[in-house]
């Protein structure tokens, strides 16, 4: 089971395909959690999320946990194949319920009420991606497996 939770190979396409889709996630999820980068913290975006989304309580907070901690362990290669498969939900979700009444695109230029989900589908390819390659070069999950083994 371990080593199916845990393959990869040495490839470094997943290695900067995991470091990249993390990075540009991270911010997205300290704004959720921590309330950096002009975000809400973890009891604006929960008041968002379970009054104005209607999300049940559970999976408002899996959410938030799941795409903070979720990017980071892309950038480290930690659980890459559990992280990446979260952050695909999480992004369908979010393309789903808030951003397809925008139409396809992001709002590049302020000229839509919000943005669209072409974001989203982006990073749900990328993590889909990573969900069944593994996290490739230099990752956690390869260091984990050699001690299993």
């Amino acid at each position: 089971m371990f080593e199916t939770i845990f393959a990869t190979n040495s490839d470094f396409g997943p290695l900067l395909l995991r470091i990249v889709l993390g990075l540009v996630l991270f911010p997205h999820g300290a704004q959720k959690l921590l309330g950096w980068f002009g975000g809400y913290g973890l009891k604006g975006t929960m008041g968002y999320f379970t009054g104005t989304a209607g999300l049940p309580t559970i999976i408002a907070f899996l959410v938030i946990i799941g795409e903070s901690f979720g990017s980071v362990a892309l950038i480290f290669g930690l659980l890459t194949r559990f992280s990446a498969l979260s952050i695909a939900v999480i992004m369908l979700g979010a393309a789903y319920l808030v951003h397809k009444e925008h139409g396809f695109f992001i709002n590049w230029f302020g000229a839509q009420k919000g943005e669209g989900y072409e974001f989203h589908l982006l990073a749900t390819g990328a993590a889909l991606t990573l969900a069944i390659t593994g996290a490739g070069a230099y990752s956690a999950d390869q260091w984990i497996l050699s001690l299993l083994q």
